[in-house]
């Protein structure tokens, strides 16, 4: 592990020189709210920022990919012939990321990769970025990443972890990746007082997060039970299907895939979608299995808090970044949902 401390004129500098070596992306600051962006020429980060509205998912699994290119011309030879869409394949930088959006990475990756199959597109994005995190000083109110197994300062799915400490930032290697870029920065190691004062910053960030969801009861209920349970109703009253929790969330990965055809070419689309959505589960035959509002809210919370539990057995799909609950235009809870199903007794 490689520590090195950095004044923030030479963090700034230092991510400079690198955008020689990466396509560097960073939280900037677009009228109300933060997302990730490419630090291009006039463009400056903003590292002040708590959470980024959306999550980086979007680098790795866009909202719109294209993934095959073809011809509908009669006299192509090659008409009808899917052929894949060139990709870019320089290396990215993914600087001030939250610990909970690079843990999502780790959790929806094993919907991507599996020991059967892997998604060579996800997998392509994932592997090209170099993650640089930021600890969370100051969580905020709707956040709960302790209760599902991560935390303030949690490295898990990081290449490096930076910790602000005033005028100065405190970079610690996560991965072998990370120990290769931190080898090329400036600055001194961290020394035992710079060591010292991380940890106190640690203790007091998680000692700020009051929210606790619980979540340990989850994997034994039976499935059947909650699936049936009669709170589901209360829940979807208010839910107008809008989706907004779903495009957030880091953990959603839900997709359609289309055709569109302009003139002679055309290309195939891999597209954002959701289960929220009741076009999402219709069937070719008119038939649909989630067709009523309360199936579809019951699927959301189902999969996130039972499905995978039951599958994966690493806890919940959920890292407790709070954005649904901060921008749900109803006020639907997750954290209330979850502990309905975790303390639930069907009688």
């Amino acid at each position: 592990m490689i520590e090195k401390i950095l004044s923030k004129n030479e963090w700034n500098e230092w991510l400079k020189t690198l955008g020689g070596r990466y396509e560097v992306f960073a939280p900037v600051r677009l009228g109300d709210f933060a997302n990730f962006a490419p630090l291009t020429e006039g463009i400056l980060p903003d590292f002040s920022v708590q959470n980024t509205r959306l999550s980086p998912k979007g680098l790795v699994h866009p909202p719109s990919e294209k993934m095959f290119q073809f011809s509908t011309d009669p006299g192509d030879p090659e008409a009808h012939i899917l052929k894949e869409v060139p990709k870019e394949d320089r290396d990215r930088l993914l600087v001030g990321v939250r610990p909970c959006d690079a843990r999502a990475f780790q959790l929806v990756r094993l919907n991507f990769i599996t020991t059967q199959y892997v998604d060579p597109w996800w997998r392509r994005g994932y592997e090209r970025l170099t993650l640089v995190g930021a600890a969370c000083l100051a969580p905020c109110s709707t956040c709960f990443c302790t209760s599902v197994g991560g935390g303030p300062f949690d490295g898990t799915g990081l290449d490096v972890l930076t910790i602000e400490m005033g005028d100065r930032l405190l970079l610690r290697s996560v991965t072998e990746k990370g120990e290769k870029l931190l080898a090329g920065a400036p600055g001194p190691k961290a020394g035992s007082e710079e060591q010292r004062e991380a940890q106190r910053l640690q203790a007091e960030a998680e000692g700020a997060m009051t929210e606790k969801v619980p979540t340990d009861r989850l994997k034994d209920q039976p499935l059947l039970d909650l699936f049936n349970a009669p709170f589901w109703d209360e829940i979807q009253f208010a839910c107008i299907n809008c989706g907004t929790c779903t495009y957030l969330c880091p953990t959603c990965w839900c997709f359609d895939i289309q055709d569109e055809v302009h003139g002679k070419e055309g290309v195939r689309l891999r597209n954002w979608d959701s289960c929220m959505y009741p076009l999402f589960t219709l069937h070719g035959s008119g038939h649909n299995p989630r067709g009523e509002k309360v199936q579809r809210v019951r699927q959301r919370f189902m999969h996130k808090l039972k499905y995978y539990v039951d599958k994966y057995g690493n806890g919940v799909a959920c890292v407790g970044c709070g954005r649904c609950v901060l921008f749900c235009p109803v006020n639907i809870d997750i954290r209330r949902v979850a502990r309905l199903m975790n303390d639930y007794q069907a009688k």
